[in-house]
């Protein structure tokens, strides 16, 4: 990369902030609307070089605008309870960019303290780099991730050094080049591991359940503590030994390989029908340990939305057994191995065809959601309402419209969901929420918030509704009340896993027919 170019003499520049940004956004697309054709080769390759100069800089400049916002939390006045919503719904980045920018921000911004002192930054020496344009975020990150596995037994100066060693080396590598460095930087730090402790192990410990793709499968990935490390291999020889929790053997035994009464040949003829793989068997495992956990109420108290998986689909979606259902927790699941899931474990199986018996109109007379207004929340609005969040159903409270402070109703039609951060920033007067009539047209019926002293228009979120404009109209304000007729409730009981004859609590999941 070529040295740091000083701004020529004849080109005055703004002191405002606004006014710099602007010209940023002008100077870069005359730059995009030059005339290339004209310069040598020589002459092409120091504009790329100076424009991938550029960029680092303003990464750099990026850290230190995203540090302000955040110090300041001036993305509360844009409406956001969050930094990293204002970034990714305001600014609409995605999540990977949003979490390389927080990051690399932290480590090269500079912070204030409790006490309003601006702090140093984290990483020095690579932020000169970076200020320089001679490194790139990404190259910060690397050297994030070389710091953060130095042991902690590691003196500070030692760390120190380490770190400025990294950002020498990174002006003159790629990324990927500068990661090799740093692995023979650990290795010389910690040639025999003896000074990793625990405290490294837990503060490097961590579970991942990645967004389920494309196919509705999902990754999990993690680092283990020894100690979870011993626990789960003990578990996984019981539970996925050959022959046992085979979901595609009828035949297959359950639950622990080593449980009393297992009679030995029929162990072993499960174990000569099975074909998993060990992931397979370590999956199914994981499964059934699921499964006994949920039907013996290890969540909590039994009757508890809370404490039971909760499922929305819809009608037509059901009776072909084909589409797809979604959980309180944000899951999705096709609606064919949803029959198989409701068999084994009961769940809340809201269905938008049918009607409740349940009284959803409490007035003033109750300040709390009952749960059968907690099941029909579920049903329209899936998760939190308010724009840009992403939190599902099951990390939600009820929200009244009006405020219950200021004599808000506990009726469905006057409550929507809210994460507990979005509840309190409405009820504190940042944001206006209503449900919105039929003036908004596809949205009629859903909750629409605007910050509260801003003249917009106010806005639903569109994350939990991602297969809405497949499935118009949207779901009313309030449960429906056409009632399924007895055939449909009958098949909808059936695909459930229920007995054809309603009993008890399952009344609130399909109610009688009129």
């Amino acid at each position: 990369m070529p040295a740091p170019q000083s701004t020529p003499s004849s080109v005055e520049l703004p002191d405002d902030p606004i006014a710099l940004a602007q010209l940023l956004v002008g100077v870069t697309d005359a730059l995009r609307t030059s005339n290339l054709d004209a310069l040598t080769e020589d002459e092409l390759v120091t504009v790329a070089e100076t424009a991938e100069q550029a960029r680092r800089v303003a990464d750099a400049a990026d850290a230190e605008i995203i540090t302000a916002v955040s110090d300041r939390a001036a993305y509360r006045k844009a409406g956001w309870i969050r930094l990293n919503q204002f970034l990714g719904f305001g600014l609409r980045l995605g999540p990977g960019e949003v979490k390389r920018r927080t990051l690399a921000a932290a480590k090269v911004g500079r912070l204030s303290n409790l006490r309003g002192e601006v702090l140093d930054p984290v990483l020095p020496a690579t932020a000169v780099a970076l200020a320089d344009g001679a490194v790139s975020a990404a190259h910060v990150l690397v050297i994030t991730d070389v710091i953060r596995l130095i042991p902690d037994r590691v003196p500070a100066d030692i760390v120190a050094d380490a770190e400025a060693h990294l950002a020498d080396a990174a002006r003159t590598l790629a990324p990927d080049q500068l990661r090799k460095v740093g692995h023979r930087l650990l290795a010389h730090l910690d040639p025999d591991g003896h000074l990793t402790d625990e405290r490294d192990r837990q503060r490097n410990r961590e579970l991942t359940l990645a967004h389920q793709d494309v196919r509705l499968m999902s990754k999990l990935t993690a680092c283990l503590t020894p100690q979870v490390r011993a626990k789960l291999d003990l578990i996984l020889t019981a539970w996925a030994a050959p022959g046992f929790n085979n979901p595609d053997d009828p035949d297959s035994l359950r639950g622990a390989c080593d449980a009393p009464g297992i009679d030995p040949a029929a162990r072993e003829a499960a174990a000569q029908r099975d074909m998993r793989s060990p992931g397979q068997r370590n999956h199914d495992a994981l499964e059934a340990l699921l499964d006994f956990a949920l039907t013996h109420h290890a969540l909590g108290a039994p009757g508890k939305l809370s404490s039971s998986l909760v499922i929305t689909a819809d009608l037509t979606d059901l009776a072909a057994g084909a589409g797809i259902a979604l959980t309180a927790t944000g899951a999705r699941l096709p609606v064919g191995a949803l029959v198989d899931v409701a068999a084994d474990t009961v769940p809340y199986l809201e269905v938008f065809a049918g009607a409740t018996r349940e009284v959803l109109y409490l007035g003033r007379g109750k300040r709390f959601a009952s749960k059968a207004q907690r099941l029909a929340l579920f049903g329209r609005d899936r998760g939190c309402t308010a724009p840009g969040c992403d939190r599902p159903f099951a990390q939600t409270e009820a929200h009244h419209m009006p405020d219950w402070q200021h004599g808000g109703p506990t009726d469905i039609d006057h409550l929507g969901t809210a994460c507990g951060g979005h509840n309190r920033a409405a009820s504190t007067g940042r944001w206006d929420t209503t449900v919105l009539d039929a003036e908004a047209g596809d949205d009629a019926g859903r909750v629409g918030w605007k910050p509260a002293d801003r003249d917009v228009a106010p806005t639903v979120n569109p994350i939990h509704y991602a297969d809405l404009p497949l499935r118009r109209p949207p779901p009313a304000a309030h449960p429906p009340t056409a009632r399924t007729s007895p055939a449909e409730y009958q098949l909808l009981r059936l695909l459930a896993g229920h007995p054809a004859t309603p009993t008890g609590a399952t009344d609130l999941q399909f109610p009688p027919a009129a």
